[in-house]
């Protein structure tokens, strides 16, 4: 009797310091998307900066050890990976498609085509490509607000769409990483939108939050409201300059820094005692050095501080000041560090809390169960969604005829659900 054949989903998250791998089975519908994980491979690097790949060599191999680790731990091998993008490289911009109704009632032809007439822009000579197009609302005969237009009647039918773009050397040279490690990239995927899969709650989509992704190169913000992604951005501070701070501030090397502040940072300096200290890695020339805890806590916290100001003020920015009634939600790996939800409370005046997956994961979940690991963990559930609708997701590939027809559906089905 023959075994059933796994539908196997692969995710690769490369970021500034490390790159992880999961590969696992992927379960439910294209509705409520579920994954068991079979493997989890992780792989410490320095061939990324800011999402951008620096060194082509060392971030090949990083990939390879995290995709073979994670093989190896499944029992499977895979083919194909979902990989994560951000960074500063990567934009967004609202675009409106117009067309008129070719029947009756609207098709999901009719809104295949409009949302097909809004990604048809020119992005000029900046060299970007597009990544995701986003259906926001539809308006149906001047009637604006519409989120699913299919059934009703009218003549004429509108879209704003959210396009994210990304610069296109840049997911070229990650998909040269890839496939030299011996993989094929199946589809990009903007990591706020997939941590977003794995931590927010169809509520907090729904009434308005903001997704803050604490990475080690860069800080993603992503605006949610009406159950659709609004907004999103990258800003350049981040983990990586506190980091830096405690290099300066405490005259130890980077990996010194790095480690203090993962074993004994914290980012609400109330919460440290006044009693507590900590034995500083020195040089036979400094002899040995003692310094409080709170001093580390008080140099973190000013530089987190103003990484959380800056997503502040670009929520502010995009219009959702005071507009956001679920709150910030924080990822990431500087999403660890104790003191962080008190600390963002403080400064958005609003609801915080850390994001962990955990929804809808069994297997090897709590190998996932940690904020550093939204992204991988959302690629999966996205991963697998896709796959549930085999036919229109990037599993299979289309007849040439097929895909003239049936192309703007299936880029319709991706981004709308």
């Amino acid at each position: 009797m023959t075994q059933p054949t796994l539908r196997l989903v692969a995710a690769l998250d490369v970021g500034t310091t490390r790159v992880t791998a999961v590969v696992a089975e992927a379960l439910g519908d294209g509705r409520a998307p579920a994954a068991r994980i079979l493997g989890v491979g992780t792989e410490r690097h320095a061939g990324v900066r800011r999402g951008v790949v620096r060194d082509i060599e060392e971030t090949t191999r990083a990939i390879g050890k995290a995709l073979r680790d994670a093989q190896r731990m499944a029992g499977h091998e895979v083919g194909s990976v979902y990989v994560g993008v951000a960074g500063e490289h990567v934009g967004g911009r609202s675009s409106h498609g117009m067309v008129s109704v070719t029947g009756s009632e609207i098709r999901t032809s009719d809104v295949a085509r409009v949302n097909d007439m809004a990604c048809n822009v020119s992005f000029g000579h900046d060299q970007h490509e597009l990544l995701h197009a986003i259906p926001q609302d539809y308006i149906v005969d001047q009637q604006a607000g519409i989120s699913e237009p299919l059934g009703m009647t009218g003549s004429r039918l509108e879209a704003e769409v959210y396009l994210v773009t990304v610069l296109s050397s840049v997911l070229q040279n990650l998909r040269r990483c890839v496939e030299r490690a011996g993989f094929h990239v199946a589809e990009f995927v903007l990591e706020p939108l997939a941590a977003s899969v794995a931590v927010l709650t169809p509520d907090e989509r729904e009434l308005g939050c903001a997704l803050v992704e604490l990475g080690g190169g860069s800080t993603n913000v992503a605006i949610f409201q009406g159950g659709r992604i609004r907004h999103t951005a990258s800003l350049l501070c981040a983990g990586g300059h506190v980091t830096n701070d405690l290099v300066h501030g405490l005259q130890v090397t980077q990996q010194d820094a790095e480690r203090l502040k993962e074993r004994h940072g914290c980012a609400w300096e109330p919460l440290v005692a006044d009693t507590d200290a900590l034995e500083l890695p020195s040089t036979p020339g400094q002899g040995p050095r003692t310094v409080p805890r709170r001093l580390v806590a008080h140099i973190m916290q000013m530089r987190m501080q103003e990484i959380l100001e800056f997503a502040a003020d670009e929520i502010s920015r995009a219009g959702y000041h005071q507009r956001l009634p679920a709150g910030v939600i924080l990822t990431g790996g500087g999403a660890v560090t104790p003191g962080m939800t008190e600390l963002a409370r403080e400064v958005f005046a609003l609801p915080a809390r850390i994001g962990t997956p955990g929804e809808r994961l069994s297997g090897l979940a709590d190998s996932l169960s940690s904020p550093r690991m939204a992204v991988a963990a959302g690629l999966t559930l996205y991963g697998a969604r896709q796959e549930a609708h085999q036919g229109f997701g990037t599993g299979g590939r289309l007849s040439p005829t097929v895909e003239r027809v049936w192309g703007p559906v299936k880029r319709w089905l991706q981004d709308f659900f």
